[in-house]
Formats: C-alpha cells, sequence, structure tokens
C-alpha cells in the first residue's frame, strides 16, 4: 500500500462498521508506522500543503529547526517610516522555520555540511585567493603543520606499518600488534603493560589506556583546557623567530603610519593562520593549522601583500620545528597539584609546505577539505556525544571507575571543583548557592584560563576552544559568508529586474521574532520536509554532474 491508496482513518474492520483503531495484536512498531503514514497523508490532503513545503524549505533538511513568532516590519531606511508589517500568525503553522545551524554531524548533518562548504571556502580562499582576498596569496610562502598532545601514558593503539589499500578510508590492511613485549612489564595496579592483539578499526579498546588506574586523567584534561593558549604562544614563538631571522639576514623593518599619526617601524613579515582541532580517540586534541607568511605594506598597514625576498617557506618550517620545542608554560597552582602543570606539545610534529602547482608536500584542495572536515567533528571518535554537562546529568556521564571518557569527564568536573570551598558552611550545592555562581562568574570573566572552565568544558573533555579558528587577516568569515547567502536569495526571490542592481537598499527588515520551541511539530512534517529537501539535493546534483559532462 502506498502513501497515495491509504486512508487517512483506519478502514472498517466490516462491510458497514465504523472505522476504529487497530487491534491489540498489532505490533506497536507497525501502529507507530501507520500513525506516521496517516498523517503524512492529512498534511499532503490539505490545501495549504504547497504553501507549508515553500513555506519550510529554507529549514526542510535541518532535524531539529528553530520555530520563531512574532512580527516582520518593512521600514523605510531614509525616514524610518513603517511601511508593512508581517505576522507569523499569517503564515503556515502560524510560525517560521529557521536552521538550527550546528555544525556537528552527529547532530544535524544537514547544517554541518552546510558549515563544511563554508570552512572550505575560508581555508581554500586564503590559499589560492577570491571572495575578497587577493589572488597573489597563491604565491605566498605557507606551510601545514600537524601538533600533537604529548603522551599521558600508554593506550591501545591501531599501527600499520605498510598500507597495500586504495584508499585509506576502506584500509583493511593488517596492523600490527598493538604493544607487543618480550619483557612483560607490570604495574603497581597488577596489571600486564602488554597488548598483542591487532585491532580492527572499530575496536572499544582503541584509545583506552592498558592501565586505566595508572593513566593521569586530570593532567589530560587540564592539557586540553590549555591546548589553544599554548597554540597561541607559538604563534608569538613563530612570528618572534621570523623577525630575528629577518634582522639577521638584513631584511629592514618597514616604517608604516600609526593610528596616532606617529611613524612606527614594524617588522617586514607576519604569520596568518588557519587552525583546525581534532580529537583522538585517547581524548586529547591535536592541532592541525594552515600558516601563511605575509608582508607588510607601508601605506596600508591591513593590505595584504607578499613578504619580502630572502624568505621562503622552509624558514617558516624551521620556525615552527624551534617553536613547537621551546614553547611551554606552567599553569596556575591547584590543590591537586601546588607546582601547577606543565603544559607543552608532544614529539609527533609534522610540517609540510602547501603548493598550489603541486611541487610541494600537499596542495591547497588537499588542505582546505582536510580542514574542513574537522570542522564539523567532535568528541564522537571517543564515543562521548553529550551536551553540556549540569549537576543533574553528570551523573550519567561521569564515573571515577568507569570508562576512559567516563573518568576524563569525571576528572573535569572535580578538578573544576577542587579550586573553590564556598565559606557558607551549610552551602546546598555550587550551582545553586548564591555566593559560589556570583564568585565562579566573576573568576571565569576576569581569567578564561583558570581551572572553574572545565566544568563548563567536561563535555568537551576539558577542550574549551573552537574547532575552527583563523587569525583576522588571514581570509574571510562565516558572517560574510551568510551574508552573501542571503543577498542572493533576496535577489533570486525579487525577481530578474533586482538582479545585477547595485543601489543602496531604501527600505529596512526589522524582526520581532521570539522563540517558541525547536523540531518539527510532528514526525511526519519531519519526513515530508525532509524528503522534499532530499529530492531537491538529488535534482541540484543531477544537474551538477549534466553541466560538468557538457563542460568536458
Amino acid at each position: 500500500m502506498t502513501l497515495s491508496t491509504l486512508p487517512v482513518a483506519p478502514e472498517p474492520t466490516r462491510s458497514g462498521a465504523a472505522a476504529c483503531a487497530e487491534p491489540p495484536t498489532v505490533p506497536a512498531w507497525w501502529r507507530r508506522s501507520t500513525d506516521l503514514r496517516q498523517q503524512a497523508v492529512a498534511r499532503a490532503a490539505r490545501p495549504d500543503y504547497e504553501a507549508w513545503l515553500a513555506h519550510v524549505k529554507p529549514a526542510s533538511a535541518c532535524t531539529r529547526p528553530v520555530r520563531l513568532v512574532g512580527t516582520i516590519a518593512t521600514i523605510e531606511a531614509a525616514t524610518g517610516r513603517l511601511l508593512a508589517e508581517r505576522s507569523t500568525a499569517d503564515m503556515p503553522d502560524g510560525v517560521i522555520y529557521k536552521p538550527c545551524g550546528n555544525r556537528r554531524e552527529s547532530v544535524c548533518p544537514s547544517c554541518s555540511k552546510l558549515y563544511q562548504r563554508d570552512a572550505y571556502q575560508i581555508v581554500r580562499a586564503g590559499l589560492v585567493g577570491g571572495k575578497g582576498v587577493p589572488d597573489e596569496v597563491a604565491q605566498h610562502p605557507a606551510v601545514f603543520p600537524t601538533l600533537t598532545a604529548p603522551s599521558f601514558g600508554e593506550v591501545h593503539t591501531r599501527r600499520v606499518e605498510r598500507h597495500t589499500c586504495a584508499r585509506r578510508r576502506d584500509c583493511d590492511c593488517r596492523p600490527e600488534p598493538c604493544h607487543a613485549r618480550r619483557r612483560i612489564a607490570v604495574c603497581s595496579h597488577g596489571v600486564r603493560l602488554v597488548c598483542f592483539a591487532r585491532h580492527a578499526a572499530d575496536d572499544p579498546r582503541l584509545g583506552a589506556p592498558l592501565c586505566m588506574d595508572c593513566y593521569p586523567y586530570g593532567t589530560q584534561a587540564v592539557w586540553n583546557l590549555n591546548a589553544k593558549e599554548l597554540w597561541r604562544r607559538t604563534t608569538i614563538a613563530v612570528n618572534r623567530y621570523m623577525w630575528r631571522l629577518c634582522r639577521e639576514r638584513g631584511i629592514p623593518y618597514v616604517p608604516t603610519i600609526s593610528a596616532d599619526g606617529r611613524i612606527v617601524k614594524r617588522p617586514p613579515v607576519r604569520m596568518q593562520f588557519g587552525c583546525a582541532a581534532e580529537m583522538q580517540r585517547r581524548g586529547a586534541v591535536h592541532l592541525h593549522a594552515i600558516i601563511r607568511l605575509d608582508g607588510v605594506d607601508p601605506a596600508d598597514p591591513t593590505a595584504i601583500v607578499p613578504p619580502p625576498a630572502g624568505i621562503d617557506a622552509h624558514d617558516l618550517v624551521a620556525a615552527i620545528d624551534h617553536a613547537t620545542a621551546t614553547t611551554g608554560f606552567v599553569t596556575a597552582a591547584h590543590p591537586a597539584r601546588p607546582g601547577g602543570w606543565y603544559i607543552g606539545w608532544g614529539d609527533q610534529i609534522l610540517t609540510k609546505v602547501i603548493t598550489v602547482a603541486a611541487e610541494g608536500d600537499v596542495t591547497d584542495g588537499q588542505i582546505a577539505a582536510y580542514l574542513a572536515k574537522y570542522a564539523t567533528k567532535s568528541t564522537e571518535v571517543t564515543g562521548h556525544t553529550s551536551a553540556r554537562l549540569t549537576k543533574d546529568t553528570i551523573d550519567v556521564y561521569a564515573d571515577p571507575a568507569g570508562s576512559h571518557t567516563e573518568r576524563l569527564v569525571d576528572a573535569c568536573w572535580q578538578l573544576a571543583d577542587a579550586t573553590w570551598r564556598c565559606p557558607a558552611a551549610l552551602c546546598p550545592h555550587h550551582d545553586t548557592c548564591p555566593a559560589c555562581v556570583e564568585r565562579r562568574a566573576a573568576v571565569v570573566k576576569a581569567d578564561p584560563g583558570r581551572f572553574e572552565r572545565l566544568r563548563r568544558w567536561a563535555h568537551m573533555l576539558g577542550f574549551g576552544g573552537h574547532f575552527l579558528t583563523k587569525s583576522r587577516r588571514y581570509s574571510i568569515t562565516f558572517t560574510m559568508l551568510r551574508d552573501n547567502r542571503v543577498v542572493f536569495r533576496r535577489h533570486q526571490s525579487a525577481g530578474p529586474e533586482a538582479t545585477g542592481t547595485a543601489q543602496e537598499p531604501t527600505t529596512l527588515i526589522v524582526n520581532f521574532l521570539q522563540f517558541v520551541g525547536s523540531g518539527w511539530r510532528t514526525n511526519a512534517d519531519a519526513m515530508l520536509a525532509n524528503t522534499s529537501a532530499a529530492m531537491a539535493r538529488e535534482h541540484q546534483q543531477a544537474a551538477r554532474e549534466y553541466l560538468t559532462t557538457t563542460a568536458a
């Protein structure tokens, strides 16, 4: 039976009988599927179905769109006069559906795909130009360093010495034994520190320590918390190395005019970067970065110009190797570690030269796709995918004697809680006590590097930075891409007569909307909207393939 022939109400059991519910002998899953089809047919049979489809089109592929209610006002830009006003009560379902915009692929595949495409454009524009970035950046020296966390203890790994597969994504090569030793060591907890298993790619033991009781979970949580600060200090060290190299090679500093009119001599080179964080199976982050070397324009310090002659990408590689080997710092004191924790990079540092002409180690397209992929990832590889934790949900995901990720989450929570003792003798809970809440907010605002942030980022295993960041002048921004998309859609809806006009807008659109919920109203609405979006994607893909074939 198809949807087109399925009646809205259940069919009668015999001729002449009224419609009734299905008998209890029918399985529950069949009743749920029948209700879904009935709801879908009921929605499709309504006279406003086509208008509803057009109304939800911007969010049709989203798994949990945001529902907004209110009014939309059109105001004359010059005088502020109200020209028109429209209420969401006159729209289908009485709400506006907006995509959730979540970047996580595990939460919303559609919104994360759009985010990934934007991330690709941002990363690639910083390498080859376009979208407002000069095309000359393709000739600037650029490298691709990978910076890893130090070893916190031996964990189960999967290592393939020699690959014979065609694609790493479908790798079926035989791995080496995990930790094979002739002399078997035993830790203080009586665990044999050896593993002869050849782990499969989906083995749940990958990333877990050989002995969980010996593993320093607090140290790893603190390192994750300070990873972005370590990266910031590393970029400063790279810049200073390049400036010192310029002085040694006789490259003069560039005189520029500051904002207050004074002449200031600036270093002739400066570093621009884009950085993506990747969560490893063991729960520690490592960073993939694109570092581009720019020069300084005396007339316009904000312009993107090539660096002076005498500096190349190999000098940048040497600067990164020096900075990663020498950069490190000690955190503030903590009751669990009065001397603080040392934060530094691991030994596995790899830097490759990027080129557009495919003459270096990697190309711009490979790097852009690689970083954009991690922009939609989070902690899924570790098996932990919770939202932000609270005192009501922490017991579900934290366990000092549980799995590897549960112990990491517990370490974050406990280290954050140990830094503060409420002066009230009968403090009910830190999250409900006014003194605790006020003190923690003031400390976090004054010093974002304090350990109190571990509680806020416990669901991220301590890592509190964004998974994709960049320097100010590296490339364009997500906001610019979204604004360009809005302008394009407005021109598209306005008709061909408005296309190509460069006039300033004479009206302003002001939204007075408020949040009322998230997600589709019914499962049938979600099915119909997602099906419509899937058909549109297939049509776009077919058109894209046709244009590619025709051009070839």
